[in-house]
């Protein structure tokens, strides 16, 4: 099984005949995923790569059942494509737009409170479904494989690690979400953790967060609470300075709140393993999960 995408997923690229969602969206294709559609303003009634454009979501919508959207829109315009995907009804949405205003992301989060719509991201890979052949977002296919490791991350490159890290380990991935490293994002930790918990297909989950934000501990408690599965964590940012941001706009520590210490505690206590480096991600997970 997978969580949030499969085989089934009807995509529509906002932003498609960009330079990134051009060659994005082909990426996607080559894997197997469904995308059924494109918007561009002003562009509808021309087609790229045999994948018709429309000049809104709810065209797409229409003439095509979509149910999903990744958004490569640039960022002063982003927030529009978003609340148009929420207007459109879109069950799930995946935003890779990184530098979206933080003011026009509190409109979304609003927005989203009073939907039926999903966010991933922004400034995420997005997400992949090995098994399905679903990708939905930038992350390398090459570097993954069906398996029952469940990843979920702030940060894309350190995805791309773990995947790797699991794959050469001879084992694979149910799904992986990347779920950005803003300020103010669609889905958490805690919302995938959940996700992975119940499905049945996801054996053991490796989680990788950093300072900033109680988005680990807030996923920790649950751990504790409810998940029986084997867990293994990583917490980027142990040696950054108080008050700096480091790399993301949302990781920032402000005194005690948001650490990295504050975090690796949380999750020790909820019987989570800690990697202490990022090399040895996927070799903490498989020591207390056998493949």
């Amino acid at each position: 099984m997978s969580i949030l995408v499969n085989k089934e997923t009807r995509v529509v690229v906002c932003g498609i005949t960009g330079k990134a969602g051009t060659f994005h969206s082909n990426q996607c294709l080559e894997f197997g995923t469904k995308i059924v559609a494109g918007v561009t303003p002003g562009k509808g009634g021309q087609v790229t790569s045999n994948i018709p454009i429309f000049n809104s979501v709810r065209e797409s919508v229409t003439n095509e059942g979509v149910n999903t959207a990744l958004i490569f829109v640039p960022p002063m315009f982003a927030a529009a494509s978003i609340m148009e995907c929420i207007e459109a009804n879109l069950k799930l949405i995946v935003c890779i737009t990184e530098g979206i205003p933080v003011l026009d992301m509190v409109r979304v989060s609003v927005a989203l409170e009073h939907s039926n719509s999903r966010l991933v991201g922004p400034n995420c890979p997005g997400i992949i479904s090995p098994g399905q052949r679903c990708k939905i977002g930038i992350m390398p296919a090459y570097i993954h494989r069906p398996g029952p490791v469940g990843i979920v991350s702030r940060s894309g490159t350190l995805t791309y690690e773990a995947v790797w890290q699991v794959t050469q380990q001879g084992s694979g991935q149910s799904t992986c979400v990347g779920i950005g490293g803003d300020q103010i994002i669609g889905t958490t930790h805690l919302d995938v953790i959940k996700m992975f918990n119940a499905d049945p297909e996801t054996e053991a989950i490796l989680m990788i967060g950093e300072i900033g934000g109680s988005s680990e501990e807030l996923a920790a408690a649950y751990i504790k609470q409810h998940v029986k599965k084997p867990v293994a964590a990583f917490i980027a940012g142990i040696s950054a300075p108080q008050g700096r941001r480091m790399g993301h706009a949302g990781a920032i520590v402000s005194g005690k709140y948001g650490s990295a210490e504050s975090k690796l505690a949380t999750l020790r206590d909820a019987g989570v393993a800690i990697a202490e480096v990022p090399s040895k991600m996927a070799e903490t997970l498989f020591s207390i999960y056998g493949k």
